[in-house]
């Protein structure tokens, strides 16, 4: 069953003259004659009664014809849909981002959403493990992460900005001056870090493990808001891209190290069409 008979049928019901009804649709009377006897065969029922040149609908054209038309409509709505779309009208996007980019996240998804406010967006936090898993099972548009490791032949990655890693500490602590700090130093102090599937905590664990440092983890919390709060009492501190800092009662102390930068990645399924919204995300996020 093609749109086309159904606008067939539909011209021919309204007119009920196939002649009238052919010359309408700019069509051959015999071509016309000819998709109404296949939809008539496909559906194994007359639509129409055939007396001489004139016709008259059957019980079954007369029921069929309000489907009909509910199925030109909702193609005519479809294509507009996908008219609105291509002039980001409309549509959806579900984006995967790590926890320590919500903040800088945030800024861009403002901005998009002021620009393009009938684009729903979906936003998920997670680790950079689960929110690769869901990107590999077509669950993402895309995913924002730090990503340092071999790159996979199936995914799409492209660099969004390089960040520093900071201790972060209490405004009131000691360390707070400080303009730097060593790793070794670090390692010392009472550390309540994100939680171990985050890729922040395994890049430390590798950083530590190369300096055969054993660094006094108290916590692993998954949520950072409330990793400020535990830092803020002054008795523990975490490590955090600088890009989590956004709370005016603690300070990031630079990492000394030329390993201590990290590199942010958009990453997409390679062979996944690129919709135009996603398109003028990342034109928004590289210009964080």
């Amino acid at each position: 069953m093609e749109l086309r008979q159904l606008k067939y049928f539909l011209k021919a019901k309204e007119l009920l003259n196939f002649t009238e009804a052919a010359r309408f649709l700019n069509i051959s009377q015999s071509t016309l004659s000819q998709q109404i006897k296949q939809l008539e065969d496909e559906l194994n029922v007359p639509l129409f009664n055939r007396i001489g040149k004139r016709i008259t609908l059957t019980e079954a054209g007369k029921l069929f014809g309000e489907y009909a038309l509910q199925s030109i409509n909702r193609a005519n709505e479809g294509l507009l849909l996908l008219q609105d779309l291509k002039n980001l009208n409309t549509g959806k996007i579900t984006i995967g981002v790590i926890y320590s980019m919500r903040i800088l996240f945030a800024k861009t998804l403002i901005q998009f959403a002021t620009q393009y406010p009938n684009i729903k967006v979906q936003v998920v936090f997670g680790t950079t493990k689960d929110l690769l898993e869901k990107l590999n099972l077509h669950q993402f548009d895309f995913v924002l992460t730090f990503y340092e490791k071999a790159k996979e032949p199936h995914l799409k990655y492209q660099t969004l900005l390089s960040a520093n890693m900071v201790l972060v500490t209490a405004k009131k602590s000691a360390l707070a001056h400080k303009s730097n700090i060593s790793l070794e130093e670090v390692a010392a102090l009472p550390l309540a870090l994100p939680f171990s599937g985050s890729s922040t905590i395994q890049f430390f664990e590798e950083s530590f493990g190369q300096k055969n440092l054993n660094p006094n983890i108290c916590m692993e919390i998954n949520d950072i808001p409330t990793l400020f709060e535990i830092v803020k009492t002054g008795r523990w501190h975490t490590i955090l891209s600088e890009t989590s800092l956004n709370d005016p009662e603690v300070v990031g102390i630079p990492i000394k190290g030329k390993n201590m930068r990290r590199t942010i990645m958009i990453i997409s399924l390679k062979e996944a069409y690129e919709k135009k919204a996603v398109k003028k995300l990342y034109e928004l996020m590289t210009t964080m």
